[in-house]
């Protein structure tokens, strides 16, 4: 499990993954899973390179919103069954708890970012790949979506990466329950009513629209997208009465930035505001 050669403090601009495909477009950074010859699969250094990314992506201010995709008309299939199942059947326990901490960094990673990451899924998502799909703050997919928590067919539990504290907020506790005890394909149109996914799109499309929402979230008011996303994730974890007394001190927080100033200006002036994030 070699660390990335990234250093987590360099700007995304100057990140050169080794493990998955970078693009920067404006303020929106695009990462995409990119071994499409075995449906992207994630292997020990990606897993650790896209950690690192995430963490970079917090500190990096000129980047605004995040799309994840995958290369070849899928998303991913998960851990590489001979580059991490095969090796993990020989690992001592205190190995395996290093690498099990490590894949949930990934999720604590994404779910730190202050930026919304937008998720654009074709094909297979199986796996660590459903999870970082689940990870992410909206999903976009197809008809041909087919989306997979297979930890229990390879003898596993469905308690991984998270998957069940947030699966059963996205879909619900017995949707969950079923995805998680069964490993069965929850595909486009089903995964669309259950609310895993977002949108659905056709698949020539569903990048395009991942990046243009993603750039319309990186137009807005990036402080209060970023504090609604700090809600979101505190407020699991709040009664009603906190959870409203903590949105309160996060609302006077943001009427304090000088996008309200500009939204009210605006507003009195008939034009559409011009947001910069602060």
């Amino acid at each position: 499990m070699s660390s990335s050669a990234n250093p987590v403090s360099l700007p995304l601009s100057g990140f050169t993954p080794a493990h998955f495909g970078l693009s920067i477009a404006g303020k929106v950074a695009t990462v995409t899973l990119n071994r499409p010859e075995k449906k992207n699969p994630l292997t020990f250094e990606s897993y650790r390179e896209l950690g690192d990314f995430f963490h970079a992506a917090q500190r990096d201010e000129a980047i605004k919103a995040i799309v994840v995709t995958g290369a070849g008309g899928n998303f991913s299939s998960g851990g590489d069954v001979f580059e991490i199942i095969g090796p993990l059947t020989e690992m001592d326990t205190k190995d395996l708890l290093a690498f099990t901490r490590m894949t949930g960094e990934l999720v604590k990673t994404m779910r730190a970012c202050p930026q919304p990451i937008i998720a654009a899924i074709d094909g297979v998502c199986a796996g660590a790949g459903a999870i970082m799909a689940m990870a992410s703050d909206l999903r976009f997919g197809t008809a041909g979506t087919k989306i997979a928590f297979l930890f229990n067919r390879v003898g596993l539990a469905g308690c991984d990466m998270g998957a069940c504290a947030m699966l059963p907020r996205i879909v619900g506790q017995g949707r969950a329950a079923e995805l998680l005890y069964t490993g069965r394909v929850l595909r486009g149109e089903e995964a669309e009513r259950w609310g895993f996914l977002n949108r659905l799109v056709a698949p020539e499309a569903l990048l395009a629209e991942a990046v243009a929402l993603a750039g319309e979230l990186a137009d807005g008011p990036t402080f209060g997208n970023a504090m609604t996303k700090r809600m979101l994730e505190m407020e699991w974890a709040m009664s009603v009465e906190a959870a409203i007394e903590a949105e309160a001190v996060a609302q006077a927080l943001c009427m304090q930035t000088e996008d309200f100033r500009r939204a009210y200006r605006a507003f009195a002036e008939k034009r559409r505001p011009v947001f910069e994030g602060n």
